[in-house]
């Protein structure tokens, strides 16, 4: 991400969490929890023009009804603080991806929001010599066998790093290093699967979250924020004490299956999974740098979710 999307992502962040607390407010006691983090998306909004705090300040308000239909714990009439917080970026690298948290420290609950301005996040993994994905992305270390099969590439890869090669200057990266660190790695994972039960739903959770999420996802071109419910863990959308939520979200179902895992057609660069209940990933592999390196990067798409997870609620503004 440019630092210019950084910046702008960091203050949509900040006009979210005021926006949220000063309508909760009105309702509640509220508190904001200053942190580092904090300090950084108010730094971010500071450097916007004013026309673009404007737009920013449009969009959020236009989520604050659905929010409250949503999650009736949070206009719930109490006593008790509600605390919002925006969190540590490096709480991605924990397969947390929400940025801002509401909590309520009484009845020991609390929700996220992913909060995103004009894209769709995707995740970037590393495929590199020293690097366990097994370990990383599912619990479970990579095998003999698939450091056998890539040893002799990332081989290849080291000398010609050290001669300061050029990805360009190769005879043919797909070839030579792309097709066969994606054979071993597609080998790797299947063998996984058929040995683990489990690591097909760990692999969603490490590349979509670990915790129950809403996104919240600002396109200024169409006017429109939309609000999109990853209820994986049946954590969101609760009843309150007195109050059911006005908008209903079901319970996505993670996978347990893999029913297919290969190249897409026509390429040497990307691996396709597919799990039950819809969820479908690629895998697209590039270097990172112009200059050879022993790493390269996954650029990791959902390309597939379930049906319920296509459930938008749009709010215009």
């Amino acid at each position: 991400m440019s630092n210019a999307s950084n910046n702008q992502g960091r203050a949509y962040e900040f006009v979210c969490l005021k926006s949220l607390y000063q309508e909760i407010s009105k309702i509640r006691p509220a508190n904001i929890i200053i942190n580092s983090s904090y300090l950084a998306a108010e730094n971010a909004w500071d450097t916007l023009e004013k026309s673009e705090q404007t737009l920013y300040s449009l969009s959020v308000i236009s989520t604050i009804d659905t929010i409250f239909a949503l999650e009736p714990n949070i206009i719930e009439e109490s006593s008790d603080v509600l605390n919002l917080y925006i969190q540590n970026d490096k709480h991605g690298e924990d397969a947390d991806v929400r940025d801002i948290i509401i909590e309520r420290k009484d009845i020991i609950w609390e929700i996220g929001l992913s909060i995103k301005h004009n894209h769709m996040a995707v995740k970037h993994s590393r495929i590199a010599k020293a690097l366990d994905f097994g370990s990383k992305w599912y619990d479970i270390p990579c095998s003999t066998d698939y450091w056998n099969e890539v040893k002799p590439i990332f081989d290849f890869l080291e000398i010609e790093k050290s001669k300061g090669t050029y990805f360009r200057d190769l005879n043919s990266k797909e070839d030579d290093v792309y097709v066969p660190l994606l054979n071993a790695f597609v080998k790797e994972v299947t063998t996984q699967i058929k040995a683990n039960k489990n690591v097909p739903r760990r692999m969603v959770e490490y590349l979509l979250s670990k915790y129950d999420f809403y996104k919240v996802i600002s396109i200024d071109y169409k006017r429109i924020t939309t609000i999109q419910s990853f209820n994986m863990y049946g954590t969101l959308n609760l009843p309150s004490r007195v109050m059911q939520p006005a908008i209903k979200v079901p319970v996505i179902n993670l996978p347990t299956t893999l029913l297919h895992i290969g190249f897409k057609p026509g390429s040497k660069t990307t691996v396709v999974m597919c799990f039950d209940h819809g969820w479908q990933f690629s895998f697209r592999i590039h270097n990172a740098k112009d200059i050879i390196e022993t790493s390269l990067k996954f650029d990791i798409q959902i390309v597939g979710m379930p049906a319920d997870v296509n459930i938008k609620h749009n709010c215009k503004w």
